[in-house]
């Protein structure tokens, strides 16, 4: 099992459309508004490293209305 954090910033005016966007992604399985430094955090759960990669760059990263991400991958230590 893979684990990341996507620290999400909108466009302004964007965060409603942007959450609607992740509720649509299958491998996202929370998602949070914040206030801050950032807009979202969306918590992904893949099977591997290869699948959570691919999620966060070919379907988060591409929402319309998403400026910057920051990803935190889980780790068991």
């Amino acid at each position: 099992m893979a684990v990341g954090f996507v620290l999400i910033v909108t466009k302004a005016g964007f965060e409603k459309q942007v959450r609607g966007s992740l509720d649509g992604i299958d491998l996202i399985t929370g998602r949070w508004g914040v206030f801050g430094e950032f807009d979202l955090i969306a918590k992904v759960e893949a099977e591997d490293d290869i699948a959570l990669t691919r999620c966060i760059v070919e379907d988060i990263r591409t929402i319309e209305g998403i400026t910057e991400t920051r990803t935190l991958i889980g780790a068991e230590i």
